[in-house]
């Protein structure tokens, strides 16, 4: 006789829960979700789990059923229409869905629902990177608390697995750094402007009109939103929860087509990098900003919309992730990677945990050590650099220089380009050349 599990429902009453893979009168044992969004990647995730439904089953042993979508919107040509719901408590209120997919993004209303998600005993899946760089170590510990799962795959690098990996694959690694282009608008747009000379703007708005760039691309372009999946990926790395506002963040806006001709000249490519590297005494340091990358660098190669992350462990080496970064599909995927994990751990937690962090961990941003690029104009311009930071390698295009310094902090380099433009040398433009 099979055995059954009581539960307590909100009116006192008893609700039995049958033991996984049961079946009853011909009916497979199923897993209700919620899906909170209805948008790109919350249409997509829909789309997988009702066309990859028998390629799920036999991975789970379950259905999932979509109980419920949420979105203000109507979608009365959907296959799943009468499921569609305006009214958050629905979902909330809901026993048997145990588990809710949160892809609405943004913080408002989507903190405030998945928090209210998990603390009624409900996993949650998310693909909302700005939720979890905001609030990634509260919303775990909660998890933590409500013995559910927190997950969130989808939130660095779209399809392309991250977190996973770096989560279990490589636990056995001290890992030393990490690394890697996280946005695809912003890699598309330098792409357009190395291979084929566009100017900034008119690879911005080609990027637009093919629908890799928002209407206002301010989170791409001025690094908003590489840097907030960098700290995610810190806070996996490092167990404490790096916040975006900690970061030193920088955009691709003032890079400009003699920036990308004479770094070729170099032989180095310029890529949006989010970097964060462990330093000896514990703290890290952590940034995002255009970079130099050596041609010999595996991040070199990756272009367009792709993304790339090179993980640094002790015991692997460098280990790289690629593929496309976004994508409703290939978003989706993940999403419904993570609804699997978490159907197949309802009754038991996935060990992925960061404690909350105060930011004393980071170092501030001028004690970080590199190599800089610097495009220069005036008057002796070379051998007025070279008196200020030693040593340098120039390449000459008419009336500029371009040189590349030594290793230095960046407060020291700072100076020296305030005691180099006090000279007569205008400094047009300094990008950081990074070490990966």
């Amino acid at each position: 006789m099979l055995a059954k599990k009581m539960i307590k429902v909100f009116d006192g009453g008893l609700l039995s829960i049958p033991p996984p893979n049961t079946v009853w009168k011909g009916k497979v044992n199923m897993v209700s979700v919620a899906i909170m969004g209805h948008g790109v990647v919350g249409s997509g995730v829909a789309e997988i789990l009702l066309t990859h439904k028998q390629k799920l089953f036999s991975n789970l042993g379950e259905e999932i059923y979509i109980k419920k979508i949420l979105d203000l919107r109507e979608f009365p040509d959907s296959p799943i229409a009468d499921r569609f719901t305006k009214d958050f408590e629905e979902i909330v209120n809901d026993l048997e869905i145990r588990v809710v997919v949160e892809v609405m993004g943004g913080l408002n209303p989507a903190y405030d629902f998945v928090k209210r998600c998990l603390k009624a005993g409900k996993s949650v899946v998310t693909s909302n990177k700005e939720l979890v760089a905001a609030h990634g170590a509260e919303l775990l510990a909660i998890a933590k608390e409500e013995n559910v799962n927190f997950m969130f795959e989808a939130s660095v690098g779209g399809g392309i697995p991250i977190i996973r990996p770096m989560n279990q694959c490589l636990v056995a690694n001290n890992v030393s750094e990490v690394a890697g282009i996280l946005n695809g608008t912003t890699n598309f747009i330098l792409t357009k402007m190395i291979e084929e000379g566009m100017q900034f703007e008119d690879a911005l708005k080609l990027a637009q009109d093919l629908g890799f760039a928002e209407r206002n691309p301010a989170a791409d372009i001025e690094g908003h939103d590489a840097c907030r999946k960098i700290c995610i990926l810190a806070s996996l790395a490092y167990g404490k929860h790096v916040y975006p506002e900690s970061v030193h963040t920088e955009g691709i806006t003032k890079i400009t087509l003699d920036d990308v001709n004479l770094a070729e000249a170099f032989g180095y490519v310029i890529k949006l990098i989010g970097k964060v590297k462990k330093l000896e005494g514990g703290k890290i340091d952590i940034i995002t900003a255009p970079m130099l990358v050596p041609f010999k660098s595996q991040l070199s190669n990756i272009d367009n919309e792709f993304n790339g992350i090179m993980v640094r462990g002790d015991c692997t080496g460098d280990v790289v992730f690629y593929g496309k970064g976004a994508g409703k599909l290939p978003t989706a995927s993940a999403v419904v990677a993570d609804i699997v994990d978490c159907c197949k751990h309802l009754k038991a937690r996935r060990f992925l945990f960061w404690a909350d962090g105060d930011g004393k961990n980071i170092i501030d941003y001028r004690e970080s050590v590199s190599a800089m690029f610097v495009r220069v104009t005036g008057d002796g311009a070379l051998d007025k650099a070279e008196s200020v930071f030693g040593e340098v390698n120039s390449v000459a295009d008419g009336d500029m220089t371009a040189l590349i310094t030594p290793e230095m902090p960046y407060g020291v380099f700072e100076e020296k380009c305030t005691a180099l433009e006090a000279d007569g040398v205008k400094v047009l433009s300094a990008i950081r050349v990074g070490d990966i």
